[in-house]
């Protein structure tokens, strides 16, 4: 349990959640504007693509070979630099001349997205167990916030002021968080453990033992990693089927079906509290089988708009708060490493997230809208299956916040 003197209040928790949506947004500005971009750098879309690409990479990257610094130095440090570090590759991106400098700022941006993976395992050093559940599920919904406004935001943005005003108004948005974070945070608590005297590479070397002796975390990770390919694959899907030529919709009515899922921002934070009374565990397996129902509901949806909204706002509800279950299973563990069992969550969910994007374009491709939605529908029958596992192997010996 916390120091009470390092308790962090629920306005500071609050506070965390807004920067971590302002820098996880920095990763999805490219998404509405991207015909911009290519068309600005005189690029065909195939190589514009590289963009986005290059981010998400770079980012498992960065959390691989950056993200376990956080059990070993101040979280305050690592945080400023990486913000800093953000910053220039933000005004770069907005200034740049050639495309190719365009990848790398981009590309140098993603690497250094650690800070919202960061702010879980510096807040609940400094809460009550009992309030795990709920600021971690805050913190998570800070950056869901982060994915989904940016697109909003970028998109009116780039439409009437141009594309590169995104990128200024992003690096302005990350001065302001950095200074509020350098105020905010502090290294009062210091992290106790093996992981302060050992050397860069042999804690890097610390995460494969970690992970032979933290099987729920693999569990919590590959769960993750399909709930997220539910996510990308189904928004890809819905992007490609309403802007089809049989549908005929814009680009703006799918940004207008993604402002239901800002619902999370509501249910998330309470359903947090849920799972600290009746544990991670059994937590993630209701919110599995409601999932499953959200994605069985995109069957009776079909070509409908408005019918499309009740599955994307049960998915919205579901979907985040799996991976808070997730996120639980770490942050409960021996606090010395904390950081690095997030790093390996967070891995096998952008994995996860990779593989899932891949295929569902194949199978949109293959077989357009239903084909995607049925491939939604094993990957959330795998997710249920995997948690009645968990629960049966981790459940008898769990307590509210574990597995």
């Amino acid at each position: 349990m916390a120091d009470p003197e390092h308790q962090l209040s629920e306005g500071r928790i609050i506070l965390l959640a807004i920067a971590a949506a302002i820098v996880t947004a920095n990763a999805y500005y490219i998404h509405p504007i991207i015909a911009h971009v290519a068309e600005s750098f005189e690029v065909r879309a195939a190589w514009v693509g590289l963009v986005p690409a290059a981010n998400q990479v770079a980012l498992a990257v960065g959390i691989l070979f950056l993200l376990p610094l956080g059990d070993r130095l101040s979280n305050r440090r690592i945080i400023s630099l990486a913000l800093i570090a953000q910053i220039v590759a933000l005004l770069t991106m907005a200034v740049a001349d050639t495309f190719w400098v365009f990848v790398a700022a981009s590309t140098a941006l993603g690497f250094f997205t650690v800070t919202p993976y960061l702010l879980p395992a510096y807040a609940s050093k400094r809460v009550a167990g009992s309030r795990l559940g709920h600021v971690t599920a805050v913190l998570t919904a800070g950056v869901i916030t982060g994915v989904l406004l940016s697109r909003t935001a970028s998109g009116v943005i780039g439409e009437y002021l141009g594309w590169r005003t995104t990128y200024w108004v992003a690096a302005v948005l990350m001065i302001a968080a950095t200074f509020a974070l350098r105020q905010m945070l502090d290294d009062d608590v210091a992290t106790q453990g093996p992981a302060n005297s050992d050397s860069y590479w042999r804690l890097i070397g610390s995460l494969w033992p970690l992970l032979r002796s933290h099987p729920q975390v693999i569990l919590a990770g590959v769960i993750q990693g399909f709930s997220f390919g539910i996510f990308l694959l189904v928004w890809m899907g819905i992007g490609l089927h309403l802007t089809s030529d049989e549908i005929g919709l814009g680009v703006d009515d799918v940004g207008y079906l993604g402002v239901f899922s800002i619902v999370n921002v509501l249910t998330t934070p309470r359903l947090g509290r849920w799972a600290d009374r009746i544990g991670a565990g059994r937590a993630r397996v209701i919110l599995a089988l409601v999932q499953m129902f959200g994605v069985a509901l995109l069957f009776v949806a079909g070509d409908s708009f408005w019918l499309l909204t009740l599955p994307i706002i049960v998915m919205s509800v579901a979907g985040p708060m799996i991976d808070v279950t997730g996120r639980m299973t770490c942050l409960a563990a021996d606090p010395a490493i904390r950081t690095r069992l997030m790093s390996l969550f967070i891995i096998l969910m952008f994995l996860g997230g990779g593989v899932g994007s891949w295929v569902g374009t194949i199978a949109y491709d293959l077989g357009g809208w239903s084909l995607n939605v049925t491939l939604a529908m094993i990957f959330s029958a795998v997710i249920v299956l995997l948690s009645w596992a968990g629960q049966r192997r981790f459940g008898p010996r769990a307590t509210p916040g574990s597995v």
